[in-house]
């Protein structure tokens, strides 16, 4: 597991998990498997330009092999319809990107007990470092991870990177680090925030919704040159 170097935690020795996510079509699903993610995310947001039907992401869930993760990403959705979407994607991981409550997103990933993603909303520039990022965590402590993504008008997917040095140094969560990630960045995010995970959508993509091989193998690269960096610090 990768934490921050000062959570009491350990730190960086494994590798950090990557998840691509707003894939649509067939070719980028297996060209994101080929990379080497651990997860692929589809969006369940009808308003996303990267929105897929859930039976389109049951469809291209079942291109992925054993050990890659799907993930589908929801944002203020009924908890019923939430429930009726993941079943039919067996395995799922599920991804709240809203407003949501503890409450709702316990209530969604219940019955059957599925794991999730709940993602923070961190302000731009000097306002991420008034976020209270432990008391979310806490909140959430439920979640398997924290996703930090930059809060922009709508939900997610903006290509916008918030202060990652703004962040407390003391959260106890999984955190996966979001917005406006690509392979010139990643090193310096995963450098500064010792992130368990990353997250990346458009900056592997050639336009909304369609991914670049080229792209994601070097944001692959990147995160393993990171990790390998960090392997070497005292």
């Amino acid at each position: 597991m990768a934490h921050h170097p000062d959570s009491g935690l350990p730190s960086t020795t494994a590798r950090t998990r990557i998840k691509i996510c707003g894939l649509t079509r067939e070719e980028d699903v297996d060209a994101a498997v080929a990379a080497g993610a651990d997860a692929i995310g589809f969006v369940m947001y009808a308003p996303s330009p990267r929105a897929v039907s859930p039976e389109r992401a049951a469809q291209l869930a079942r291109r992925l092999p054993p050990f890659v993760s799907p993930v589908l990403l929801f944002v203020n959705e009924a908890t019923a319809t939430v429930q009726a979407i993941s079943a039919l994607v067996p395995g799922c991981v599920l991804q709240f990107h809203g407003d949501e409550s503890p409450q709702e997103c316990m209530a969604g990933a219940a019955s059957p007990s599925r794991a999730y993603l709940r993602a923070a909303r961190i302000p731009l520039g000097d306002g991420a470092a008034q976020f209270d990022l432990v008391k979310y965590a806490n909140d959430h402590s439920h979640a398997q991870a924290i996703l930090l993504d930059a809060h922009v008008e709508g939900y997610g997917g903006s290509g916008k990177a918030f202060n990652w040095s703004l962040l407390p140094p003391s959260v106890s969560s999984h955190l996966v680090l979001s917005g406006g990630l690509t392979p010139a960045n990643v090193i310096d995010g995963i450098t500064c925030v010792r992130p368990w995970a990353v997250d990346v959508s458009s900056g592997v993509e050639v336009s909304k919704g369609i991914k670049s091989p080229d792209l994601m193998n070097a944001f692959v690269a990147a995160v393993r040159a990171a990790d390998e960096h960090l392997s070497r610090l005292p």
